[in-house]
């Protein structure tokens, strides 16, 4: 028996599934997970001494590959002061000015301890600023496990196939309006169907959690008019995309696509004014914690001032703003603004992306590989990807075969067909060469 083995027996007496969280259970590709015990670069260290190539990255957050000296000097350094003191510490006012300077739509933040916890305080906060109670989310779209959004969640709800959990009261399900993402009728019908009800949209810009799936030309711009027009704040949740894909997240892609598009005579933005597309709410975490535990969720300060000890909605955390998460945090930020790698990230993401494709092309394989920056999924379908009904279509067996394939070669994806991938800085050269080898001899045998 391996030591992935006895450890993950040994887990199952203790930890139900035998995991923390569900979709690191390897239920939807089979088999058993293993353990890691270090993790260096773009290299994951099992209990069992195996190297793997990691396109996980800890779903998310190590963006500059795992162990990174400066990250772990950062949190050093706070160490030495202290691990938690309940009072304001230095680094949440550090971290609240990196967050307003790089995310133009945010005037004020708020820091928390997980995405989870940012997402369920941005709607409070949205229903308590607008007096609405209801609420539009879209099918497959993961924002945590609050009891109000794991209704047609993604992420692990959907790997299981139980998109709705148990223990969430029918009567909060009926404040959620569910809709098929990329779809404007639906929009329209919604609103048409709840007049004044609405107090926001939450989405994920470009999905993740259903796998990775970008948003139709001009949905997005679609969005924020008719949640302006309605008196109705829209949310992006960027708890994976804020810094991933750009150090303004999304929001970032949008604008710097309308500058782009800008006459040359047109009047420059001033660091204080609006950028042209602005989320009311958005919501943070991963990357900004430098792959310790946190979350964060920002906005137009009007409506941030409506938080306690201002305002009349309530939301805390006794390690809000933690110093260690922060000083890693903040470590991680700076790296990003003095590299500024995304266009380097997005092109190892094309060279991994044009492989799988190459490869199912020779072998007659239907697949789609949708990609941004350093996000990326792989779906076994002739279908185009653009919504949770069409994310289904993907095989999630040809996937498990794949995944395993791989595994077995020394490169580890994400443990579900529905799940976003990741790379990061440490995956140059040889570790991208290589996945790249062991991706398309995993096609061929599949």
């Amino acid at each position: 028996m391996t030591q992935s083995e006895k450890l993950f027996a040994r887990a199952k007496e203790l930890i139900p599934g035998g995991v923390n969280s569900p979709v690191r259970a390897f239920r939807s590709v089979g088999g058993a997970p293993f353990f890691v015990k270090a993790a260096h670069g773009a290299t994951l260290t099992t209990a069992d001494d195996r190297e793997l190539i990691d396109f996980v990255c800890t779903w998310g957050p190590a963006i500059h590959g795992h162990n990174h000296p400066r990250i772990k000097a950062a949190i050093a350094t706070a160490l030495e002061a202290g691990t938690s003191f309940g009072t304001p510490n230095p680094y949440e006012v550090e971290m609240a000015e990196l967050i307003v300077r790089f995310v133009p739509s945010i005037q004020k933040v708020r820091m928390c301890n997980s995405g989870t916890e940012a997402t369920m305080s941005a709607i409070r906060l949205a229903r308590g600023f607008t007096r609405r109670d209801k609420i539009i989310k879209f099918s497959g779209c993961y924002h945590g496990h609050s009891d109000s959004l794991l209704i047609k969640a993604g992420s692990g709800a959907l790997t299981h196939g139980n998109p709705d959990s148990a223990g969430v009261p029918a009567s909060f399900a009926r404040e959620t309006v569910v809709l098929p993402y990329n779809d404007r009728a639906a929009l329209d019908a919604a609103f048409a169907a709840n007049p004044g009800e609405i107090a926001c949209v939450i989405i994920e810009p470009y999905c993740g959690n259903v796998g990775f799936i970008m948003p139709d030309a001009g949905y997005l711009q679609y969005l924020r008019e008719i949640t302006a027009k309605h008196g109705t704040l829209l949310i992006f949740d960027e708890v994976m995309t804020g810094f991933r894909l750009h150090l303004a997240g999304v929001q970032g892609l949008l604008n710097a696509g309308r500058a782009s598009a800008t006459t040359p005579n047109s009047e420059p933005q001033t660091p204080n004014s609006p950028p042209p597309f602005a989320p009311d709410l958005t919501c943070l975490g991963k990357i900004i914690g430098g792959g310790l535990p946190v979350g964060a969720f920002g906005g137009r300060a009007d409506i941030m001032d409506h938080l306690a000890p201002l305002g009349p909605v309530y939301q805390a955390g006794t390690l809000s703003g933690n110093p260690l998460a922060m000083a890693a945090g903040i470590s991680a930020l700076r790296l990003l603004e003095e590299l500024n790698p995304y266009a380097r990230l997005d092109q190892l993401g094309r060279q991994l992306r044009d492989a799988v494709l190459a490869a199912c092309r020779t072998k007659g394989l239907p697949v789609q590989v949708p990609q941004s920056g350093s996000m990326f999924s792989i779906f076994f379908t002739d279908t185009p990807v653009r919504d949770y009904a069409t994310a289904l279509k993907g095989d999630a067996k040809i996937f498990g075969r794949f995944f395993h394939a791989c595994l077995d070669r020394g490169v580890y994806l994400a443990p579900s067909a529905y799940e976003a991938g990741f790379l990061s800085t440490a995956h140059e050269g040889a570790a991208i060469a290589r996945a790249c080898e062991v991706l398309t001899t995993a096609v061929r045998e599949i």
